[in-house]
């Protein structure tokens, strides 16, 4: 009985003891893990409870952190094991809130920041890795990473606005720095690693933007060469550029090598070939045929072909002049057993052109002369009187009125006939144009009296102007001549080609005896007196009179 009240006694006083443990009800480990029997007091080098069992590894500082500094309320199982949970969010969400992404167990220090930096897509290359994370992260406490893009401009406006050699806002250039600026190097001053739009390599590898875009202007500056060796170009003397025509493009006889040099010229194919064929190895010097230094166009030949060599080589050759033009005109090509056939050219030599000097239309250069009619007869077209070529703004093109025969005879006009249409009489005088002109082929009207105003002022018989006649010719004539004419005198007046009045009469004076007033006729002559009389005895109202005859007789009949 002693001992069973004993028991008793010992599991009332356990029941309270278990429900009073700071640690909760639900932790079921051995108090022994962690206290000893002498104090409540933990020793944390003797310590035996195994925090893996937890999930969360004690690593770092953590092993040596007192348990009520993550366990404030010793209830363990309250506890969370993200890292807010415990410590304060320094950064305000900026950078989230798992601390292991940065930091480790064993510092806050962070020494990753390149590789973090990477794996958010902006890696720190040059002098991107020597700056602090508050010189591009600014926030009032140098703590909040927010994130600020990943393009240049978005820490670089200031610096972009700022540049002054080049001004890159006023030069319109990309606020991608990467562009022109190297991301490996330490400064701005890096080398330009995209100009690829114009190579700078070699004689171009030019730090000083400010020698080519000279202007300032960035955007608009050519890429032709001539736009920045237009000088070098006018100053070369040897050859002289300007006055051989050679092109403003550098790169057809220049590399981008220093110094010009070496430099190629295509002689043979555009010129003479003195690289190829029976003149090569013939000369050590330019100015052995170019002795005008100022002027390569002009070329000797007679430097070494020398007279009377030369003269009794040529014995025979129609057409030969000692001459140098004359000489490249014949040997194009250099070689002394080719001869030159005008006619397999584009310009085959006719009429008036044969037998002319070669000086005259070649008085310069062989090659490269106009076969066009007017780089010739220029001089011709602007002197012509009959008719003025320029006033009536005829073609510069001599063959579309002219053949090649010797004094510009025959000629023929084909689009007169567009204009106005010479047939008949008109034609025979289709090569003398002044006589309608005048000399004014602009305003020459193409109506009869323009023309033939003389003709029907003079003409009296009959007199066309007191007759008042039309002034269209072709109302009454044709163009062969003025006779035959017609005259509808039967619709308009009066019947004298029908009816009782045809075939008699010859003459127009015969009824119209006024030649200065075809308004006045008379019908007396023919139908005297007293016969007329006679025949109206009986007619009231009858006079003897020409225009009382046609009051009544209208027609012409009795």
């Amino acid at each position: 009985m002693y001992r069973l009240s004993l028991l008793i006694l010992v599991l009332i006083g356990i029941i309270p003891i278990k429900a009073q443990s700071p640690h909760g009800d639900e932790l079921e480990v051995d108090c022994a893990l962690c206290h000893n029997p002498e104090s409540w007091s933990i020793n944390y080098k003797t310590i035996e409870f195994d925090h893996i069992k937890t999930n969360f590894i004690l690593e770092g500082t953590h092993v040596q952190t007192e348990c009520k500094l993550c366990h404030p309320t010793l209830v363990f199982n309250e506890a969370q094991s993200q890292c807010f949970s415990c410590h304060d969010d320094m950064h305000s969400m900026s950078v989230g809130n798992d601390c292991a992404r940065c930091h480790t167990p064993q510092s806050w220090l962070v020494d990753n920041i390149p590789e973090l930096h990477e794996e958010n897509g902006f890696p720190l290359v040059g002098s991107h890795n020597n700056l602090s994370c508050v010189d591009c992260h600014l926030s009032e406490t140098n703590l909040r990473f927010d994130r600020i893009g990943n393009e240049c401009i978005n820490c670089h406006r200031d610096d972009y606005n700022s540049t002054q050699d080049p001004n890159h806002a006023s030069a319109g250039f990309s606020t991608q720095c990467l562009d022109c600026h190297n991301p490996l190097g330490l400064g701005w001053d890096t080398d330009i690693i995209k100009h690829d739009f114009f190579a700078l390599t070699l004689g171009h590898d030019i730090q000083d933007c400010s020698q080519c875009h000279v202007t300032g202007n960035y955007s608009s500056i050519s890429p032709e060469c001539v736009s920045c060796h237009q000088n070098d170009y006018n100053e070369s003397s040897n050859p002289n550029h300007q006055s051989l025509n050679f092109s403003i493009d550098c790169a057809s006889c220049h590399t981008t090598d220093p110094d010009w040099m070496p430099a190629t010229f295509d002689h043979d194919g555009p010129f003479f070939p003195i690289y190829s064929g029976e003149h090569q190895g013939e000369w050590d010097n330019c100015n052995e045929c170019h002795t005008n230094p100022n002027n390569y166009s002009e070329f000797s030949c007679i430097i070494c072909h020398i007279n009377p060599e030369t003269d009794n080589g040529h014995s025979g050759v129609s057409g030969y002049f000692y001459e140098n033009n004359a000489c490249l005109a014949c040997h194009p090509t250099g070689s002394k057993d080719e001869g030159f056939n005008h006619n397999s050219t584009n310009f085959p030599l006719s009429g008036a052109h044969i037998g002319v000097d070669c000086m005259k239309c070649h008085p310069i250069s062989y090659q490269g002369t106009s076969t066009d009619c007017n780089s010739c007869h220029n001089k011709d077209f602007n002197s012509s009187t009959n008719p003025n070529h320029n006033s009536v703004g005829i073609s510069t093109d001599c063959i579309s009125c002219h053949t090649t025969e010797p004094g510009w005879m025959p000629a023929s006009f084909d689009i007169h006939n567009n204009i106005y249409q010479l047939n008949g009489a008109h034609a025979t005088i289709a090569n003398d144009c002044a006589a309608c002109h005048n000399g004014d082929y602009t305003s020459t009207p193409n109506t009869c009296v323009g023309c033939h105003q003389a003709d029907y002022n003079s003409t009296t018989n009959p007199n066309h102007g007191s007759a008042q006649f039309p002034t269209d010719c072709m109302q009454c004539h044709n163009e062969s001549a003025w006779v035959p004419s017609t005259f509808d005198h039967d619709g308009q007046y009066f019947p004298i080609y029908s009816g009782a009045h045809s075939a008699a009469w010859n003459d127009c004076i015969e009824c119209h005896t006024n030649a200065n007033d075809y308004s006045v006729f008379t019908c007396l002559t023919c139908h005297s007196n007293p016969e007329t009389d006679n025949d109206h005895s009986e007619v009231t109202g009858y006079a003897y009179e020409s225009n009382a005859c046609l009051q009544c007789h209208p027609n012409g009949t009795n």
